[in-house]
């Protein structure tokens, strides 16, 4: 499989591959166990609307560079999603809370639609999950129609461990995927679990021994959908995608105001204190 060398598939933060009418598209920031950032969620709507409208293209495989699928939402971008900002040109001139709590709404909804790209895009996306699956990494994966696991992979809803709810497609999307009951122990827990695990309360379709045999059968299944009509597989998913679509913006509608209201906590601030001191966090429920 060649690099795209069209300059329009070239997007910061990942990589696109082409094999026949399969696209490849990869995270690309391994060195930070590709966490996604700023830049992560501008582009992947980018890229992926770049494969959407590509005549040629049938599938989409999405995966990551490195060992790791990913470890969620990069807390060095938390600042840049939760600071005050203003449009006044008067230093003096304080911001309202209304306008920095609108700002934040806005910022919430970005991400939100970010993800949800994967969802709205007509052709089949595949997830290949290799090494940790954390929080956002989760909302990633919901949002994609099959996903594949390799055998060393970790799964967690890991935003009630940092004081938040999560609000970016998990809570919206995984009731659609697997059990209520399920949902609710990594939800309330944010516990790890296994790749075994993980198939066998149906969160992913398949196990790889390997990467390399998650992302065989990850092609395979990508090769099947490309033999098909591509009118009947975008009605196919079209068909899905709507039957859920009410629900899933609602729920995302409903989260995004309650974090707008209550994400900036003290227990958020000692969450991320703990986290960089590398120790447990002292939440107080304030």
């Amino acid at each position: 499989m060649e690099p795209q060398n069209n300059e329009n598939s070239s997007f910061n933060g990942f990589e696109i591959e082409l094999d026949d009418n399969i696209a490849i598209l990869r995270v690309n920031r391994p060195e930070k166990k590709n966490a996604m950032n700023m830049n992560f969620f501008n582009n992947l709507p980018k890229a992926i609307k770049y494969l959407d409208n590509s005549e040629e293209i049938r599938a989409i495989i999405l995966t990551a560079k490195g060992d790791n699928f990913s470890a969620g939402l990069d807390l060095s971008s938390l600042g840049e999603l939760t600071s005050e900002t203003s449009n006044n040109s008067s230093p003096s001139k304080k911001t309202s809370q209304a306008t920095n709590l609108k700002k934040f709404y806005e910022n919430i909804k970005f991400l939100q639609n970010s993800i949800s790209s994967l969802e709205q895009c007509l052709k089949p996306v595949i997830a290949v999950i290799q090494g940790y699956c954390l929080g956002g990494g989760i909302d990633l994966i919901s949002a994609c129609d099959i996903r594949i696991g390799t055998q060393n992979s970790i799964y967690s809803i890991r935003e009630v461990k940092m004081a938040m709810v999560a609000d970016l497609g998990t809570l919206q999307r995984l009731p659609k995927i697997i059990s209520i009951g399920h949902l609710n122990e990594l939800a309330f827990t944010g516990k790890d679990i296994d790749a075994e695990y993980a198939k066998a309360i149906g969160l992913i379709n398949y196990v790889g021994k390997d990467y390399e045999d998650a992302m065989d059968y990850a092609v395979s299944v990508a090769k099947q959908i490309a033999s098909n009509s591509p009118l009947a597989v975008k009605g196919i998913k079209k068909t899905v995608t709507s039957f859920l679509a009410e629900e899933v913006s609602r729920g995302l509608e409903d989260v995004a105001m309650h974090n707008t209201a209550y994400l900036m906590s003290n227990d958020l601030i000692e969450a991320v204190s703990a986290f960089f001191e590398k120790r447990e966090p002292k939440f107080e429920g304030s």
